[in-house]
């Protein structure tokens, strides 16, 4: 079976399995952008409790995060977990919205997907997934989310070298589909899903797996 043909196979088995997946939770590109950062490490039921902080604090738009003292916003992020760090980065991802793209993140997508990538990977503490991430889900560029559940599924599957690194994975899931955002975002989630509930690191389900008849 062509690389193209497997990958398309492998999205059915997962859908027909588990259904859409309505990523991602955000009510708009800037939310989500926000969540992109303070979802590193950590867990989305933290992550929204950090969002609610910022919006029961009235501070919920790129240019009254970025007026606020990098303490404060810590500390209305801190469910996030690792607060501080997170905080900092925040503040490079809301310099970038406020001094290059007016306040509006949706702008970024104007340039182009390589651009706009290339932009927010010079962002410091925007890594390759974060970035990936805002462009797939906050802005519809199509780009392909990598994560540890992508990996482990794909070196199980022997579809990539346990030591594939990012981008290789990345390229590996860009060139065997179709340029299709909502293929990129049904497909990651699924495989999150499944690498989640199936798919760990120690005593994996494959049994039961929706990508079991998959296995080489």
């Amino acid at each position: 079976m062509k690389r193209r043909e497997l990958f398309l196979a492998m999205h059915q088995a997962m859908l027909e399995a588990l259904g859409p997946s309505g990523w991602w939770p955000a009510d708009s590109a800037f939310e989500m952008a926000v969540g992109a950062i303070l979802t590193q490490n950590t867990n989305w039921a933290n992550v929204a409790r950090a969002i609610d902080n910022l919006k029961a604090a009235g501070r919920f738009s790129a240019e009254a995060l970025y007026a606020l003292p990098v303490e404060e916003l810590a500390e209305l992020i801190r469910p996030a977990g690792y607060f501080r760090v997170k905080a900092a980065r925040l503040r490079n991802l809301l310099a970038l919205i406020v001094h290059e793209l007016g306040g509006d993140i949706t702008a970024l997508a104007d340039g182009g997907l390589d651009a706009a990538r290339e932009r927010l990977l010079a962002v410091k503490g925007v890594g390759p997934e974060t970035a990936d991430s805002i462009l797939l889900y906050g802005l519809s560029l199509p780009s392909f989310v990598v994560d540890a559940y992508t990996a482990r599924i794909c070196n199980r599957h022997a579809l990539a070298p346990e030591d594939a690194g990012y981008e290789e994975l990345r390229e590996l899931f860009m060139d065997a589909l179709p340029e299709d955002t909502a293929l990129y975002n049904e497909f990651h989630a699924l495989l999150v899903r499944v690498g989640n509930g199936w798919c760990r690191p120690r005593a994996p389900r494959c049994d039961s797996c929706p990508l079991g008849p998959f296995l080489p």
